[in-house]
């Protein structure tokens, strides 16, 4: 009796197919090694840094090509602006010129008046008074006379309609003038009209 009842309550021996299925379901996560979770946990950055060097090297690809873009428009607007501000001073220096053309046979009548004797004073003084205007405005304009009598003959300044003999003025030495020249910065508006002595 005391043999089967010893015999009854000796525990079971554990057999292979009651373990295996405790080792099946522990198997994925207790089977890895530290180096293998480190491999692991590093692959994501190994993985994921060569698209993002990638976008790094396009964004700077891209913002490259907006700094050349916007250092040719800078120059391309300087250009501009130059070009523009030099064809501004060309259409003034036209307009400004056509204009005093227009003005100067004024300018020759009052300078004729001038030269004509006459006993009326007042007329005389009217006549200076609208010269003087006149110089005004032509200088206002930018209009400048051409010097010339006892200059040296300039044929870049000066137009000769005669040569006459002087013994008092030295050679190409402008004796009289027929005609006031003009000229607008180095633009010659009209020749002086000169008789060159010698």
């Amino acid at each position: 009796m005391s043999e089967k009842k010893k015999k009854s309550h000796a525990p079971a021996p554990e057999t292979p197919e009651a373990e295996a299925p405790a080792t099946e379901v522990q198997g994925p996560e207790t089977q890895e090694t530290p180096e293998v979770q480190e491999v692991q946990e590093t692959a994501p950055e190994t993985q994921g840094g060569d698209p993002l060097q990638a976008q790094v090297e396009t964004l700077r690809a891209q913002v490259a090509a907006q700094e050349e873009k916007y250092l040719r428009l800078c120059a391309e607007y300087d250009n501009y602006r130059k070009r523009t501000a030099k064809e501004k001073e060309a259409t003034w220096g036209a307009a400004t010129g056509q204009a005093a053309k227009a003005i100067l046979p004024v300018y020759d009548n009052l300078e004729r008046a001038l030269k004509q004797e006459t006993a009326d004073e007042a007329y005389r003084k009217g006549v200076e008074m609208t010269m003087v205007q006149l110089k005004k405005v032509l200088a206002e304009l930018g209009l400048e006379e051409i010097p010339a009598l006892g200059q040296p003959f300039d044929a870049a300044l000066h137009s000769a309609v005669m040569h006459v003999e002087d013994p008092e003025l030295g050679e190409n030495i402008v004796k009289e003038v027929y005609q006031t020249g003009f000229k607008l910065g180095e633009n010659v508006i009209r020749y002086a009209m000169v008789v060159v002595a010698n």
